[in-house]
């Protein structure tokens, strides 16, 4: 049986992904927990654990540890606010000593004004305040490296290419953290961006495609008016028009990337659960940008949240679910 049996009808035509067979959309909601943990010939792996939050800052602090143990530079291209991690990676480098010194950090993505104008690191709502305010200042000063190895996107560097370029110029990204969002985003390169238009058309043209200023859809607005930083209240105005943000290149250059599935509400509920079954057991494709992390070596996390049932009519929901 399928959901449509009852009512037939073919999703939004806005929506990323929105001509797949009804079939297939069946097929990605009922992967069952057994079902979802592999390992593809690339060497990305999916694993469903409790706590994605605590793996992360596990990966964080054992590569910054071995980073000053061997004496090695580290380069990471990561995403924010993700304050608590941040802030927990921090408690551990500061309680065992550990040097940053060797750390080079690239913030994945910025806000911009509708002219493309970056907001600067000072603006709280801001993922480079986050950046600089949770992580790098909260890292003991003796520990901290130099000013000049945190980077954040700004006016200087967000013309196409040159963000990529500085990431290139340190030996290229040893790890890129991430998460997605509803359009299969990840930090703001979504499906079928306006400035992508002529360099997209196959996925290997979308590979290759830089760092730049962008316009998210409206999907990725709506997901950021119910962000911590934006107030979590729905407030579309308070979402900046444009955003600064690295590019599928960058993405698929790692050596190596962590990405995290545990988009939930306070009630438990994995509002992410559609759009991680599309990147994780779909199609590698543009048309769902966070699905090239695929194509090289790496680990998605999966919660034990996500990874629950879905929660349809259809699929047993009664009013005391409610």
């Amino acid at each position: 049986m399928s959901i449509y049996d009852g009512f037939k009808f073919t999703p939004n035509p806005n929506l990323p992904n929105a001509k797949l067979p009804l079939e297939e959309y069946d097929r990605l909601r009922n992967i069952k927990r057994e079902d979802m943990e592999y390992t593809n010939e690339h060497g990305y792996s999916v694993k469903v654990v409790i706590d994605t939050g605590m793996c992360f800052v596990q990966d964080m602090f054992y590569r910054i540890l071995m980073s000053d143990i061997k004496d090695e530079k580290l380069v990471m291209i990561c995403p924010n606010p993700w304050v608590k991690r941040y802030i927990s990676v921090v408690e551990m480098l500061n309680k065992f000593n550990v040097s940053c010194r060797n750390v080079h950090a690239f913030a994945m993505d910025e806000f911009a004004d509708i002219d493309g104008n970056v907001c600067p690191t000072t603006y709280a709502p801001g993922l480079g305040y986050s950046f600089m305010h949770n992580f790098y200042g909260r890292i003991r000063e003796d520990l901290r490296p130099d000013i000049s190895q945190w980077h954040t996107f700004n006016n200087d560097n967000k013309d196409y290419g040159v963000y990529s370029r500085m990431i290139e110029d340190e030996g290229g990204a040893d790890i890129i953290y991430s998460a997605t969002g509803w359009p299969g985003h990840m930090a703001f390169i979504d499906p079928d961006l306006p400035e992508h238009q002529g360099m997209n058309g196959t996925l290997e043209e979308f590979c290759q495609i830089k760092s730049g200023i962008v316009t998210p859809s409206l999907i990725t607005v709506c997901e950021d008016s119910l962000s911590m930083q934006i107030g979590k209240a729905g407030d579309l105005w308070a979402v900046p028009p444009k955003a600064a943000t690295i590019g599928p290149y960058d993405i698929v250059n790692a050596k190596e990337r962590f990405v995290v599935h545990d988009g939930v509400d306070g009630g438990g509920h994995g509002w992410q659960k559609m759009i991680s079954r599309m990147e994780l057991y779909g199609e590698i494709s543009k048309d769902c940008p966070s699905s090239i992390a695929r194509l090289g070596k790496g680990t998605c996390y999966v919660s034990e949240a996500m990874a629950k049932p879905f929660s349809h009519w259809f699929y047993g929901m009664q009013p005391k679910d409610l």
